[in-house]
């Protein structure tokens, strides 16, 4: 799958809040917290405001025009957003619409006549490919998530083991590690959300955002996706660390996701199979030693996907998996975060964005790969 279509779908609506809908935010590069109104017409896009936004929007919205909800309302008669979007059409009987707009809204369409058509995900296939703008602006959130997260790793540098827990300030948790790289992220303009600091066992859960006392010689996993408040798009990264020595095991192990992580950064190109780029990895990891299998208890080694693209939606096309075949696009940016899990042993993850090139990728990541602090 590659993106061949870069124009707008013809005759287009979206109706949702742009802080919440990426495809919203990426139409208008407006910001706004409730739902508001975007069309499609002949090629020319259109914002739909209350009188709330309307000046606002006139100022910030990058769209052909801002039309005033009560100024259409008023000459209609009528003040349905369904009843908005059929006068703005002019006629026009048809409209595509995103697979996650509003059932009852589409259902007030086909009320009125109006045939609405679902296009799949992507709805807007250029969002795959990044402008240079975006770029600039995932990786600002890039920096912003490196400065949090090192914050974090100078707490663990400065803290003194006690009776097998980490002191600090205080006791070191997985709570007090991600209220400071939350705090850090708000002074740089990002958002922080459900950060995972998942130290020992829970860190054999990819998911688990971990709890508790952080403790010594056990790996930590940390993955930090925040958003930036200003351009809405995302970073995302993974380091897994440990305060004191690591065993022999445990060294091994991270040895092997880093190299399988590089693996699958050097394997990334325009052009390549995600799918095959995931098997390469899958593959290294078995010839290691490392085998993935369901046990009695749960999945245990690489279970999860090798990446995914990443842009004003934190998950979006392209995919990099097992089960998902998609020929990752020139430009596009992309995760590569392999992992292996054994609970007895740990759990380790290392990710990276990268931009997909020509011959290869560009890491967009900086902060350096290690184990011991």
């Amino acid at each position: 799958m590659s993106p061949k279509n870069n124009r707008w779908p013809e005759n287009a609506v979206l109706y949702a809040s742009p802080e919440k809908d990426a495809n919203v935010l990426y139409a208008t590069k407006f910001f706004a917290p409730d739902p508001i109104l975007y069309i499609e017409r002949g090629g020319k896009s259109m914002l739909v405001l209350n009188d709330l936004e309307l000046g606002r929007g006139k100022k910030e919205a990058a769209v052909d025009e801002v039309v005033s909800l009560s100024d259409v309302s008023r000459k209609i008669g009528k003040s349905h957003p369904a009843d908005v979007v059929k006068s703005l059409l002019k006629g026009r009987k048809k409209v595509r619409v995103p697979a996650n707009f509003p059932v009852d809204m589409a259902d007030a369409l086909r009320g009125r006549g109006i045939d609405v058509v679902v296009k799949p995900v992507p709805f807007y296939e250029r969002r795959l490919v990044k402008e240079r703008r975006e770029l600039r602006a995932i990786e600002a959130a890039q920096r912003s998530t490196e400065e949090a997260v090192n914050a974090a790793f100078d707490v663990l540098r400065r803290a003194k083991v006690r009776g097998g827990k980490l002191y600090h300030d205080g006791l070191v948790t997985a709570e007090s590690l991600r209220r400071l790289i939350h705090r850090e992220l708000l002074d740089r303009d990002c958002v922080g959300k459900d950060t995972i600091i998942a130290c020992g066992e829970q860190a054999c859960d990819p998911h688990n955002r971990g709890s508790g006392p952080i403790l010594p010689d056990q790996p930590i996993v940390f993955d930090c996706f925040p958003r930036s408040e200003k351009s809405g798009y995302h970073a995302d990264m993974s380091r897994t660390v440990l305060k004191g020595k690591a065993s022999k095991k445990v060294r091994h192990l991270w040895n092997t996701v880093r190299d399988g992580q590089q693996l699958g950064c050097e394997l990334v190109h325009a052009g390549v199979d995600g799918a095959d780029v995931h098997r390469a990895i899958m593959d290294f990891f078995e010839q290691e030693g490392y085998r993935t299998e369901r046990r009695k208890k749960g999945w245990v080694g690489f279970f999860h996907g090798t990446g995914h693209g990443i842009g004003l939606d934190l998950h979006e096309p392209p995919w990099i998996g097992k089960n998902r075949s998609f020929l990752l696009p020139e430009g596009t940016v992309v995760t590569v975060e392999p992992g292996l899990y054994y609970p007895g042993l740990g759990g380790v993850r290392i990710e990276d964005m990268v931009l997909v090139t020509k011959k290869g990728c560009r890491n967009l990541a900086k902060l350096p790969k290690f184990l011991e602090l």
